[in-house]
């Protein structure tokens, strides 16, 4: 099923996202975590495809494995390091596995690149090249978009100009970087609204469930973290089952207000740890039910 008709179709949707292993021989226990997420009864699960397109392999295999379930999967496909011919491959590969939906991103610079490498050999540079080959091709096409603004923007209006470029070339729907402030993510739908952006957005919630997180979001996304996130991190780090349930709660707080705002879509970030999804839907499945009525 293409996600934006499931979109279409809900008041308020849930999804999954999980990433795939760095080697072979973990593939099958990742493939299992995908199948056990997809109990939970999800609206759709994503697939990421890997720094530089390393595990670019497995993001269709564990797509299959999803869609086996009867869950609509979302794969992710990156043009970094990607050919024309590498690029054409992993898209017929998709479509004879059976998956409608692509998240078009341009991906994160390798970190072992050279000087002088040409890191796009397919002539696409940005997830907004991909778009039309995409949709071309039959596909629902997602894209990503960044309330605080991506890293590499002059500044929020440069941002949302190129966002606006993106939705052009033919994006169905957006799917949010992570956020720990809400307030961010409604400066930023109201900003999308002035451009004239409508499509539907989906908010990536990231649970928190170790201190050390922390630190890493904040390096690959430059996120804002709340004072009470702050509070919590330090009060709780040396306490694991502690953290763990304060983190849920965190998340929990954050999916509660955001749905009670007119939010439509919530996008977990997993980290493939189907007990910390498990718990939260458990907080919120009733009233995504009462909002779905």
């Amino acid at each position: 099923m293409k996600i934006v008709d499931i979109l279409n179709s809900k008041k308020v949707t849930l999804s999954f996202e999980v990433f795939p292993p760095k080697k072979q021989d973990a593939l099958e226990s990742i493939k299992n975590t995908a199948v056990e997420l997809t109990q939970l009864k999800p609206d759709f699960i994503s697939v990421t495809f890997g720094a530089g397109g390393s595990t670019q392999g497995y993001t269709a295999d564990i797509a299959q494995a999803i869609e086996s379930q009867g869950t609509t999967a979302l794969a992710h496909l990156t043009c970094v390091r990607s050919t024309t011919d590498a690029l054409n491959h992993i898209i017929n590969n998709l479509k004879a596995k059976g998956i409608s939906n692509v998240l078009a991103l341009r991906g994160d610079f390798p970190k072992d690149s050279v000087e002088g490498e040409n890191i796009f050999p397919s002539g696409f540079s940005h997830a907004s090249d991909l778009v039309p080959l995409l949709k071309k091709e039959g596909f629902c096409v997602g894209g990503a978009c960044y309330p605080e603004g991506h890293p590499e923007s002059a500044n929020r209006d440069a941002d949302i100009e190129n966002l606006k470029h993106k939705v052009e070339a033919g994006v169905d729907f957006l799917t949010t970087q992570l956020f720990f402030d809400n307030d961010m993510l409604y400066s930023f739908l109201y900003r999308l609204q002035s451009a004239g952006i409508h499509v539907p957005v989906l908010a990536g919630i990231m649970p928190i469930t170790n201190a050390a997180q922390v630190s890493r979001m904040v390096d690959l996304s430059n996120a804002y973290i709340p004072r009470k996130l702050m509070a919590i991190c330090d009060r709780f780090r040396n306490s694991p089952e502690a953290m763990k349930q304060a983190g849920i709660a965190y998340a929990t707080d954050q999916i509660i207000d955001l749905i009670s705002n007119g939010v439509r879509g919530i996008h977990i970030y997993t980290m493939n740890k189907p007990e910390i999804a498990r718990a939260i839907i458990s907080n919120v499945n009733e009233i995504i039910s009462a909002t779905n009525l």
